[in-house]
């Protein structure tokens, strides 16, 4: 090698370090510029609001061009079987069946036939992914959100009505049918209650402090909202975490219960929905009631049972007096935000309560021979008692 070519290696190695060191620093940037670009035109993503705007872009449920008369989706969240069948199958009779559809969910494995109920339009309406509920759990929010998903699966279905295993209508289908579809709004019982204690402060900054909301579980939705709750996978995983039934008091554990009654206390159901359309951003898409009457029994101590439990009505509490009571109600007031309802669709009053609960089988009998729901013979059911 001469004193010239080892001379110019050197310099070749340098200008090989300093092209590399260039092409470092060019894609570092080009980088960074990248990133900047995608912080400034993609939104936040610690922002929960936005989070479920995205989340319902990616809706599950498949989109069908609708074209036909608009059902309601009566969904019966039930324990085992349906107890008031009979007076619901009175109810369904009466109806134009492209007005309906109906889906239950109860037990795993419980089949709804002619060996379990006594009317025909709940046979095989069952879910067949059904879960164990327990009253007070999280499970309770899922097995609504699997009804929801199932009837959503029809195009046709359009109000999503939610109802216990003892709620019975007080109108027939007619006038519940005109009442629905005429308001485009859903009924959600939603509310303020800053004294409740129920909120986690470890659920923020997922769900803010300013968007818990309280109400009643029983709700009616329109097609768009059962979707928001359906594709909903931001507010329901803290849910499950953070909110969680105290376990009850049980006087055989002595002083056991003063350290058991100190742990945090949350009922799921009476939160998730109003709290899920608060974070979206939909609460003036609603009316902030609930169509469900329910009697509270109001206990004045602490350590009792039934303690704000609902009351339920048995044969003499269903007389046409108490009934007439129940449907001229007209406004609900709310103690804790200083508001009053008043029950209205499309800037016209109406009675502010579709169904009520809890109602016995007894009770349920003599709306049949008041014709609540329509002509029915209630003696033909006397044999089978």
């Amino acid at each position: 090698m001469t004193k010239k070519a080892a001379a110019v290696a050197p310099v070749l190695v340098r200008h090989v370090i300093w092209l590399g060191w260039k092409l470092v620093v060019f894609l570092s940037f080009a980088l960074c510029f990248i990133a900047l670009l995608r912080l400034h035109f993609s939104p936040d993503i610690s922002s929960p609001t936005n989070s479920l705007s995205r989340t319902r872009w990616r809706s599950r449920i498949p989109r069908y061009n609708f074209d036909g008369p608009p059902k309601i989706a009566f969904l019966f969240l039930a324990r085992l079987n349906l107890p008031l069948d009979f007076l619901w199958g009175s109810f369904f009779e009466n109806a134009d069946a492209a007005n309906f559809s109906i889906y239950i969910h109860s037990a795993p494995g419980f089949i709804f036939d002619e060996t379990t109920s006594r009317s025909h339009f709940f046979y095989n309406r069952q879910l067949t992914d059904s879960i164990q509920v327990a009253w007070g759990e999280s499970s309770m929010i899922e097995a609504e959100r699997l009804l929801l998903a199932t009837a959503l699966q029809d195009p046709a279905n359009q109000r999503f009505v939610l109802l216990s295993d003892s709620c019975v209508p007080l109108y027939n289908f007619s006038y519940i049918y005109r009442y629905l579809m005429a308001s485009s709004r859903s009924f959600v019982d939603s509310f303020l209650d800053l004294k409740d204690g129920r909120y986690h402060p470890k659920m923020a900054p997922v769900i803010p402090r300013d968007k818990w909301r309280k109400g009643s579980q029983w709700i009616s939705l329109v097609r768009s909202h059962a979707e928001v709750v359906v594709d909903d996978e931001v507010v329901l995983p803290v849910f499950k975490k953070f909110c969680k039934r105290r376990p009850a008091v049980d006087t055989s554990k002595g002083k056991l219960n003063l350290k058991l009654q100190k742990q945090h206390n949350c009922i799921p159901d009476e939160h998730y929905v109003p709290t899920l359309i608060a974070m979206s951003e939909l609460e003036g898409d609603i009316e902030r009631r609930t169509l469900t009457y329910t009697l509270w029994n109001q206990s004045a101590t602490k350590m009792d049972n039934k303690a704000w439990h609902p009351v339920t009505f048995n044969y003499a509490d269903a007389s046409p007096k108490r009934l007439k009571e129940i449907k001229d109600i007209n406004h609900v007031h709310y103690e804790s935000e200083a508001r009053t309802e008043w029950c209205q669709t499309n800037s016209t009053f109406v009675p502010c309560f579709l169904f009520a609960r809890k109602f016995s089988r007894g009770a349920a009998m003599r709306l049949l021979s008041e014709g609540v729901v329509g002509p029915f013979d209630a003696s033909s059911l006397l044999g089978n008692s």
